[in-house]
């Protein structure tokens, strides 16, 4: 881990005596704290690392989460009994620290309340993006932990058509592919499993309900694996029956969107160019302005985890990023084709995490 802390430290650009990352309660921790710890398991809710420009890092936990905190390699261990106890802690081992680095972006504002109280004289530099610039390019060992993610989400996408049947509900499907995922390894899911039935899937966000699957018609799946705190995101769109001939059509638009997307996709290029090489394909189809989100996102320890590839942003892409790619068409009132993959960031190009079956696929005919 110290190589993790030195290559935040010198995207940040100015002299730091240490940076702390502050946990509050589910969901508001700080994924940067299980970055520079690596500790594999525990929830660490009100936990503190604070790391220093040598890469040394100390962690500052519960009694709760001391035999997992122990299991981390390198991490000098504190444990605190209370609030003032920890807050007490911190201020032992920073002392006087006259510039001290704060991951703002999930940082909340009673945790920088606290650290303003006790440390009234200090100077606080925002570290975001520096986290975030790091972050995104993954080293070997994240790397393995998403690809492990990937093949697990892969393994439940292409056992999907066989759980189809006439009257399950959306909860339903969801559940088994939840279930599924844990059976292969997965910690849980890494977001809520979104599946859609019909018009539902339309909605790119969309939460299961009790809807029931009726024949001819068409769903999408939108689902990741957790795997050693490591994030995947897949999405799969099915037919179940046979449905008006314009699904297929659709679907074969979204692929066609998917492919012009990864031919732009290598080290050095404009993240922003595979967006545009999808937008381009939907908007010359009879689906113009359909296509109502970005192309994808960095994919890490959180499933957003870093910067969207869409058609503003500045980022350029990098050897070892991990993105998804994930254009779709989405009609009110009749559904949507939601194609999504996480791959790879190489210098020639890009590796598939992901690897369930992409084509249109009738269920149950």
């Amino acid at each position: 881990m110290p190589e993790r802390v030195k290559k935040i430290f010198a995207k940040v650009g100015k002299p730091l005596d240490a940076m702390v990352f502050m946990n509050s309660v589910e969901p508001h921790l700080d994924q940067t704290f299980f970055y520079v710890t690596d500790v594999a398991s525990g929830l660490f809710e009100g936990c503190s690392t604070i790391a220093f420009p040598d890469g040394k890092v100390e962690m500052f936990t519960s009694e709760l989460e001391a035999e997992s905190a122990r299991e981390a390699s390198g991490v000098k261990v504190n444990v605190f009994t209370t609030r003032d106890d920890l807050m007490k802690q911190v201020q032992s081992l920073l002392g006087k620290s006259a510039r001290i680095g704060l991951n703002f972006h999930e940082l909340t504002y009673e945790n920088f309340l606290v650290m303003r109280k006790q440390f009234p004289d200090a100077e606080w530099e925002n570290v975001t993006e520096a986290v975030r610039r790091t972050r995104v390019i993954k080293d070997a060992k994240e790397i393995e932990r998403l690809r492990k993610a990937g093949e697990i989400a892969s393994k439940v996408a292409e056992e999907i058509p066989q759980l189809l049947r006439p009257g399950m509900s959306e909860l339903e499907l969801a559940a088994e592919m939840e279930y599924r995922m844990n059976l292969k390894g997965a910690a849980g899911r890494s977001f809520n499993t979104i599946v859609g039935f019909g018009a539902h899937g339309a909605e790119p966000h969309f939460s299961p309900t009790s809807t029931k699957l009726e024949k001819d018609t068409t769903m999408v799946c939108d689902f990741g694996a957790l795997f050693q705190r490591y994030c995947s995101d897949i999405t799969r769109s099915y037919a179940f029956g046979k449905p008006p001939a314009d699904r297929k059509a659709i679907h074969d638009k979204v692929e066609e969107a998917q492919q012009a997307a990864l031919a732009a996709i290598r080290a050095g290029a404009p993240a922003k160019d595979s967006h545009l090489a999808a937008q381009k394909v939907i908007d010359s189809s009879p689906w113009k302005g359909r296509f109502i989100h970005g192309l994808g996102h960095s994919v890490g320890l959180a499933v957003h985890d870093g910067f969207s590839l869409n058609g503003r942003t500045e980022d350029v892409l990098e050897e070892g990023m991990c993105v998804t790619v994930e254009p779709g068409i989405y009609v009110p009132g009749v559904g949507g084709v939601h194609i999504e993959d996480d791959i790879l960031v190489t210098k020639k190009g890009y590796e598939f995490l992901t690897t369930a079956p992409r084509g249109y696929l009738e269920v149950g005919r």
